[in-house]
C-alpha cells in the first residue's frame, strides 16, 4: 500500500483499492472527465456530419477517431488545470477539447449544449456500462451458488421458522430461493432503460430554434442519443429528471437486500455447523484464540451491503427532486454513485470468495434432523383431518408442542391416533429425512 492509499479518507481507495477496480474504472473523476470529453466529441462530429454538413479533413477525422477510442489521461489532467480558473468542470472540458483540436471547429465545441446535457448523457453512459459489468459479477456469483445448490439439492435438512425446528427442506432448495430471487432482479437490471436530456438551457431548444430553425430538433436529438442506446427525456427542465436513476438504484437496493439476506442465513448455517469453512493456514481467526475460523467473508459482505444500500437509498430519494428548473444539490450527490457501487463490488467479491470456502457438514445436518420426530406432527394432524377428526390438530398439539419425540414415541402416537390402515402405514414408514415434500425438485427450478 502506497502513501496515497495509506492517507485515503475512504477505504474504497485505501484498504479496498484492489477490490474496487470495476467501480473506479467507471466512476472515478478520471472516468467522468473522459466520458464528458467523448460526449462533447460525439456531438461535435454529429453536428458537422448530419446537421451543419461541414466537410472534415482527413487529419481531423483521424484525430476524432483516435479520441473516440481513448482520451489520454493528460488531457483529463489539463481539464482539471483549467477548472481551477473556471470553477466549472464541464466548461473546463469544453476548453480543453478545443485546445486538443488545435483550433479547428473551436467555435462549435459545446454548440447548443448546456452542461447538464453533457452530464446527463455522460452519467447515463457510465451507469449503463457499469451495470453491464455488475450484472456479469452477479452472474459469476450465481454460478458459484448454482454449483453449491446443485450439490446439495437432495440433502435433507431441518428447516427453522422463528429459529425453531420446522418441516424439513433440503439445503439446495434453501439456496435456490436466493438464486431465484437474485436472477429475477438481475434480469430487471439488464432490461433497465437509460435516459438523457439534450435540449439546451431549460429543455426547450431555445437556442437551437433561433440558430437553425429548419432542423427537426426533437428527431435529431432522438437519433443522436439512440446511437448509444440512450433514450431522450423529451419533456424536461434544465436537467434530466433522474427517475431512471431512482429506478436503477432501487433495483440495486433489492439486489443488495437479497445478498444481505443470503449473507445472514449462511452465517447462521455456519453457526449451526451445517457448513464448515475451508481453512487458509496463513489466516488468523483471533488474536488470542488460535482455533477460530470465522465467517469473515459473509460479515464483510453484510457490512458493505449496508453501506451500499444506505447511499443508494439517498441517491434514489434525493435525485428526482429539484427546485424549479434545477439546483446544484444533485451534482455533489451524483459524485457518490461510485461509492455505492464500490461497496457492492467489495460485497460481491467477498461473497464469491466465501461461497468457495463452504463445505456442507452432512453428518451434523443429518444428526439435527433425524432426532426431531416431533416435526412429523404436521403429517399426523393432516391425516387426522382426512379421517374427519375435527380436533386432530389440537390432539397432536397436546402431544408434541414444546416436546421432543423419538422414533419409538412417534410410532406410539401414530398407532394411538390414526384409524386408517392406509394412513397408518404411510406414517409408520415416514421419517424426518423422507418428509421433504418437493424440496429436491424445487432446488432445481428457477
Amino acid at each position: 500500500m502506497n502513501d496515497h492509499e495509506l492517507r485515503s479518507l475512504s477505504p474504497l481507495d485505501g484498504r479496498y483499492h484492489d477490490k474496487t477496480k470495476v467501480s473506479r474504472d467507471h466512476f472515478s473523476e478520471l472516468a467522468l472527465i473522459k466520458t464528458r470529453f467523448k460526449t462533447e466529441l460525439y456531438w461535435l462530429r454529429y453536428l458537422l456530419d448530419n446537421i451543419l454538413e461541414i466537410e472534415i479533413d482527413e487529419e481531423t477525422k483521424k484525430l476524432f477517431d483516435h479520441l473516440a477510442l481513448d482520451i489520454p489521461d493528460d488531457v483529463a489532467s489539463r481539464a482539471k488545470e483549467i477548472e481551477k480558473k473556471t470553477n466549472h468542470d464541464v466548461k473546463a472540458v469544453e476548453l480543453s477539447l478545443a485546445e486538443l483540436l488545435n483550433g479547428k471547429f473551436k467555435s462549435l465545441v459545446h454548440f447548443l449544449l448546456t452542461s447538464e446535457d453533457v452530464n446527463s448523457l455522460s452519467y447515463a453512459l457510465i451507469i449503463k456500462e457499469a451495470n453491464k459489468q455488475f450484472a456479469e459479477k452477479i452472474n459469476s456469483f450465481l454460478e458459484s451458488l448454482n454449483t453449491l445448490k446443485n450439490q446439495t439439492s437432495g440433502l435433507p435438512m431441518l428447516a427453522k421458522t422463528h429459529g425453531q425446528p420446522a418441516s424439513p427442506t433440503t439445503l439446495g432448495k434453501e439456496l435456490n430461493v436466493f438464486y431465484t430471487r437474485l436472477n429475477r432482479q438481475k434480469a430487471q437490471l439488464e432490461d433497465q432503460k437509460y435516459f438523457a436530456k439534450w435540449a439546451g438551457a431549460t429543455g426547450n431548444y431555445n437556442a437551437h430554434v433561433v440558430a437553425l430553425n429548419n432542423v427537426d430538433w426533437t428527431n435529431e436529438t432522438k437519433n443522436f442519443l439512440s446511437k448509444f442506446g440512450i433514450e431522450h427525456s423529451n419533456v424536461s427542465t434544465q436537467i434530466e429528471s433522474h427517475d431512471f436513476l431512482a429506478e436503477t438504484f432501487q433495483n440495486v437496493i433489492r439486489i443488495n437486500n437479497i445478498l444481505l439476506d443470503f449473507s445472514q442465513d449462511i452465517w447462521m448455517y455456519i453457526s449451526l455447523e451445517y457448513f464448515s469453512l475451508k481453512k487458509n493456514d496463513n489466516e488468523v481467526g483471533s488474536s488470542t484464540m488460535p482455533h477460530k475460523v470465522n465467517p469473515i467473508d459473509f460479515e464483510n459482505a453484510e457490512g458493505n451491503l449496508g453501506l451500499s444500500t444506505a447511499i443508494f437509498n439517498h441517491l434514489a430519494n434525493k435525485l428526482p427532486v429539484s427546485r424549479l428548473q434545477r439546483d446544484l444539490s444533485d451534482s455533489t450527490v451524483m459524485r457518490n454513485i461510485g461509492v455505492a457501487y464500490g461497496h457492492l463490488e467489495i460485497a460481491l467479491n467477498s461473497l464469491e470468495k466465501g461461497v468457495s470456502k463452504l463445505k456442507p457438514n452432512e453428518d451434523k445436518i443429518k444428526l439435527d434432523l433425524v432426532s426431531k420426530y416431533e416435526i412429523l406432527g404436521e403429517a399426523i394432524q393432516s391425516f387426522l383431518r382426512l379421517e374427519g377428526n375435527p380436533n386432530g390438530y389440537e390432539e397432536v398439539k397436546k402431544i408434541t408442542r414444546g416436546k421432543a419425540l423419538n422414533k419409538d414415541s412417534y410410532i406410539e402416537v401414530v398407532n394411538n391416533l390414526i384409524q386408517s390402515k392406509k394412513y397408518k402405514s404411510i406414517l409408520l414408514e415416514l421419517t424426518p429425512e423422507k418428509y421433504i415434500g418437493l424440496a429436491e425438485k424445487l432446488a432445481k427450478e428457477n
